[in-house]
């Protein structure tokens, strides 16, 4: 190996130039592949790009022809790194790179132990456009990246980190995943992992990561009406572990404990938090209110109750809860042979007042209903003729009404949220939910890029659609609340 002065050897400079022209000729290869051969049957290409990518890959691994010098020290250790590399192929793919090695040929830098452990991976990536990540290391990877201004790695990361949100990891990944996100500015990534805490809370509550989160992301969690989870007393419950472990100061205890929707437990599931709850007894006096309105919203009718209250609050508002009283699981095998129905009943409203009413829902799923504009009609040019009507022209469609009609729905809508469980990395978790209200029947893009008839189709288990209904009744003040 050429020994490293100030002035570049022969035969460094030779190399130098191969790696140039090795460079160009993958380049010319990859163009050749495009050509269009305008229809000339005797065309071929011969292609001899991945010997070429391992002559480069092997550039790095032996240092031959190498023009440049790496040096990465790490506070975890007292000896430093040292890649032998050549300053075209880095340049080509960082400006930071470009920028460092034009006036000297030995870099020395300074990296955390998390990214000094996979700076091998990503020079090998400048060399030969491809790396292979786990999921502990997609943020060293992705600081890596933003750090040295590699853009494509930055967006094959993060796309990564988007994909592998229910990948199945001993700690967890996705809260700090969020927590990153927010850090570097990722605005699509934040929504990815918020996305997908919301809709598989009950299964974050119970990992280790439920710890690690924020208060800042607790709080957004808090606020949010489409989290689904089995109940409101399993987010107290669990709140009430993240309150006694990471010990907040007052004002934030006071402003979680306050985010909980109380009217949305049962007033004996009540008394015995206020007799048991250590965390409550500490920050009565900040809930008291919210407490004593919450009886009063179980013991009164919602009509009653609406005249002197503000029911149209999120207070009042159910989230996506699992439990039997708001809805039901329908699993549909082979989805893709033909109609079906079934039918459920749920609790009017989550007032103890509604407690022993009951709503009797229908539901109606088709695989392969046809929208009136592509339904069949007779054509004007040939009497009697119908358009063709091909099967992959319907889309599946799911309609929910009520099965009857009564007095009691009086101040009380309807929202229905249909969640869709697929199976990812061995878990079943929720990806997909739609909701609409009481004025519509049926959700207008359930399942619209969905391909039931392929067995192998995201949306299926086992060749088994999974749906579980939910119906969030809705109260709604008819009279203006008193002041």
């Amino acid at each position: 190996m050429a020994r490293l002065t100030g002035t570049r050897p022969v035969a460094t400079r030779r190399w130098g130039c191969a790696a140039t022209f090795l460079l160009l000729l993958l380049l010319t290869v990859q163009a050749a592949q495009k050509a269009d051969f305008s229809g000339d049957s005797t065309a071929a290409t011969i292609n001899h790009s991945l010997t070429l990518l391992q002559r480069l890959q092997e550039l790095l691994q032996n240092g031959n022809g190498s023009d440049s010098v790496l040096r990465v020290r790490s506070a975890a250790s007292d000896e430093a790194k040292v890649f032998h590399t050549h300053q075209l192929l880095l340049s080509l793919q960082s400006e930071v790179f470009e920028s460092l090695l034009r006036n000297q040929s030995v870099v020395t830098l300074h990296e955390p132990p998390e990214t000094a452990a996979l700076f091998e991976k990503f020079i090998r990536y400048l060399y030969c456009g491809g790396v292979s990540i786990l999921l502990h290391q997609a943020i060293p990877m992705h600081q890596l990246a933003s750090k040295y201004r590699v853009w494509g790695l930055q967006r094959g990361v993060a796309e990564y980190m988007r994909t592998h949100l229910a990948s199945e990891s001993s700690q967890g990944h996705v809260v700090g995943w969020y927590h990153y996100a927010v850090r570097v500015g990722d605005v699509a990534l934040q929504e990815s992992c918020l996305q997908f805490l919301a809709w598989n809370l009950s299964a974050v509550l119970g990992s280790a990561e439920w710890g690690s989160v924020s208060v800042e992301l607790l709080l957004l969690l808090l606020e949010r009406s489409d989290l689904v989870l089995h109940s409101e007393l399993e987010l107290y419950t669990a709140v009430e572990g993240w309150l006694s472990r990471r010990q907040p100061e007052a004002p934030v205890a006071e402003r979680v404990l306050r985010a909980i929707r109380y009217p949305m437990i049962a007033p004996n599931q009540l008394f015995r938090l206020q007799a048991q709850s250590v965390v409550l007894a500490r920050h009565r006096g900040a809930v008291q209110d919210l407490l004593f309105q919450a009886f009063q919203f179980h013991a009164a009718s919602p009509l009653h109750f609406a005249k002197y209250f503000d029911v149209n609050c999120s207070m009042f508002l159910p989230r996506n809860y699992l439990a039997p009283s708001w809805g039901s699981q329908w699993v549909i095998t082979n989805p893709a042979r033909d109609d079906r129905s079934t039918s459920f009943q749920t609790q009017l409203g989550p007032s103890s007042h509604d407690a022993g009413k009951r709503v009797t829902w229908n539901v109606l799923f088709s695989p392969r209903w046809l929208p009136v504009s592509l339904r069949p009609v007779y054509s004007d040019s040939v009497a009697g003729a119908i358009q063709p009507v091909r099967i992959e022209d319907g889309r599946p469609r799911l309609v929910i009404t009520p099965a009857m009609s009564s007095p009691d729905f009086a101040g009380v809508s309807f929202q229905k949220t249909v969640l869709v469980g697929v199976r990812q990395q061995g878990r079943v978790l929720v990806k997909h939910a739609y909701s609409f209200h009481q004025s519509s029947d049926e959700a207008a893009d359930f399942l619209a890029h969905a391909d039931l008839q392929k067995r192998t189709s995201e949306y299926l288990i086992d060749n088994s659609l999974h749906l579980h209904i939910i119906i969030k009744p809705v109260y709604h003040s008819l009279i203006k609340a008193k002041k």
